[in-house]
């Protein structure tokens, strides 16, 4: 992403603000301090993508800064990564995570997750050479084939359990992971099919969607907060309306074509 959504006035919090396990704010206690905290991984475009200059923009970003106008308070973006975004939200460091989560048990197991804002599912992504080649689980699951991943995520955890024959690569910066697969470090990512479109468009004629005749699973994605039913609530009544405005959709269409 290469432009931007449009620019708001959002703080950017350090992830230093606590050091262990706290109680989670209600949302009475949001209102009263003034600021929603919501979490963004700013790796995952077109839902979150950290500029070189720090703002993270996206189509989450918009709907995040929608949510705090709702709730009537302030937006602060807390920055987080995959293999933190649990160990955040249980050391109360932000009150709410936005950016393309997946619904998976272990996550509903200390979190409360919103109403979905849309179902996808795992797709693979490689050179556009390769577009036929890699087409099923079997074809990818090979110890010639390199599986670039990024750690922490569903992601790593679908390759993990379908992919043990093959080579794992895990590759820490989700922004940079696909210029492995370009450089012919790697043969492919399997990531959701969002992201699979996006990365498509932004290295035409370079990566492409493999040729699979559906996504290998599918899986909602939603708004992951803590456990307080008020919060859960008022987000999931401001997602509806939102949903039906069309706001999400919009959002996600204008963060891709600013690409």
């Amino acid at each position: 992403m290469h432009g931007s959504v449009r620019a708001f006035g959002i703080a950017v919090l350090a992830l230093t603000l606590h050091s262990g396990p706290l109680a989670a704010r209600s949302l009475d206690e949001i209102k009263a301090e003034g600021a929603l905290r919501v979490a963004m991984t700013g790796d995952y475009a077109p839902f979150s993508l950290r500029k070189p200059d720090g703002q993270i923009v996206g189509a989450d970003v918009v709907m995040a800064q929608s949510l705090a106008t709702a709730l009537g308070v302030s937006l602060a973006i807390v920055p987080t990564s995959w293999k933190t975004l649990r160990a955040d939200l249980e050391a109360d460091r932000y009150d709410i995570a936005m950016g393309g989560i997946s619904v998976t048990e272990d996550r509903a197991a200390v979190g409360n997750f919103s109403i979905p804002v849309l179902r996808d599912g795992k797709r693979p992504i490689v050179r556009c050479a390769d577009k036929d080649r890699y087409v099923s689980i079997a074809a990818i699951n090979r110890p010639e084939v390199r599986v670039t991943v990024n750690p922490g995520g569903t992601n790593e955890r679908f390759a993990t359990v379908n992919f043990p024959q093959a080579t794992l690569d895990p590759h820490s910066d989700n922004r940079t992971i696909f210029d492995e697969i370009v450089a012919g470090r790697a043969d492919v990512m399997v990531t959701d099919g969002a992201e699979v479109d996006y990365q498509s468009r932004l290295h035409p004629g370079v990566l492409c969607p493999a040729a699979v005749p559906d996504a290998f699973d599918h899986a909602d994605k939603a708004y992951w907060m803590t456990r307080d039913p008020a919060l859960k609530a008022a987000v999931d009544a401001w997602l509806e309306r939102s949903l039906k405005a069309g706001l999400y959709g919009k959002a996600l269409t204008d963060a891709a074509s600013h690409s």
